[in-house]
């Protein structure tokens, strides 16, 4: 299993440690990946989700805005 959102497709990505000399090392950046269980409002079933904590106060967003949508189809399209 990746390190990615399955709702906003935030990732790894790649960059440099810097010292006080300036001397660059690799590192990478970890999205803060979360294991959720939430309730998907279109099925009124429970599913298990990979997302980003970005990618939950977005759901949380859309759920007190009463938009419309489908856990299913959304983490199929970032899969």
């Amino acid at each position: 299993m990746s390190r990615t959102c399955k709702i906003t497709g935030k990732g790894t990505i790649a960059g440099h440690n810097v010292s006080h000399s300036q001397t660059k090392t690799k590192r990478t950046f970890r999205a803060n990946i979360q294991n959720k269980r939430l309730m998907n409002p279109a099925t009124g079933t429970m599913m298990r989700v990979k997302l980003s904590t970005a990618g939950l106060r977005t759901l949380k967003k859309w759920q007190s805005e009463g938009k419309k949508y489908d856990l299913r189809k959304l983490t199929k399209d970032n899969a």
